[in-house]
């Protein structure tokens, strides 16, 4: 299946949080999106495995997705050489996307730098000839991503763009709450984490909030880019 846009996360809920509100508009659009996670997210302090990838399967259904993967890379230990990147092309090959989407450049966690330089360096040498992959016994074509987008996690980054997500705010927040094992639970008797308190999960919907304040809108997703943003005419923009 040939994919318009592909979502990168290091763990699973890492692409709800981040740009979820933007996938299911793009899913609403008729474009055919997927996600993948690089772990299992096995070393979080709450939940489990077993738990997480129910959850995973959870959200994906409410997203319209089409089609996700786990890469089962080491949570916390996974890193950017050649092995885990000739992984990762392999299935840019094999789904082809003209957008990539993945984790936010520099944040708290120390695998959402990490996922992010190894997804972008992936994006570049899965456009090099001479790197060959097999994938259900067939050589695959080389293939480029024609754009690398990071969303915004942890830390305040300042956007490069942003995307109107206004009337899937509450998909996405629904696909957040997907994950309940991780999340802000007043009857959860396991240990408080981060992100497991109110606090955080009030400040994803201030964030949208915020930056659909800016430009103009009810609600808003941001991202960092790699290269310049080009439109053909600067009505493009209004």
């Amino acid at each position: 299946m040939k994919l318009d846009i592909l979502a990168f996360g290091a763990h699973p809920d890492d692409v709800e949080l981040g740009c979820s509100g933007t996938l299911a508009k793009e899913v609403a659009l008729g474009r055919k999106v997927g996600i993948v996670d690089l772990t299992r997210g096995e070393l979080g302090t709450r939940g489990s495995v077993e738990i997480r990838n129910q959850e995973s399967a959870k959200a994906s259904e409410i997203l319209g997705i089409h089609v996700r993967e786990n890469m089962d890379f080491r949570d916390g230990f996974f890193t950017n050489d050649e092995a885990h990147q000739l992984k990762i092309i392999q299935v840019l090959r094999k789904y082809q996307p003209e957008i990539v989407i993945c984790n936010a450049i520099d944040d708290r966690h120390i695998d959402h730098g990490k996922g992010s330089k190894l997804v972008s360096d992936a994006c570049f040498l899965s456009g090099l000839r001479k790197i060959a992959t097999e994938w259900e016994g067939s050589a695959q074509q080389v293939w480029r991503p024609k754009a690398v987008y990071h969303y915004i996690q942890w830390k305040p980054i300042d956007p490069d763009l942003v995307v109107d997500i206004t009337g899937y705010m509450d998909q996405k927040m629904a696909s957040i709450l997907a994950y309940g094992s991780q999340f802000y639970d007043p009857n959860s008797q396991e240990p408080e984490t981060p992100i497991a308190t109110k606090n955080f999960l009030d400040s994803v919907r201030y964030r949208a909030q915020d930056l659909g304040r800016i430009v103009g809108v009810d609600h808003a997703e941001g991202f960092t880019v790699e290269r310049y943003v080009a439109v053909h005419s600067l009505r493009d923009l209004i």
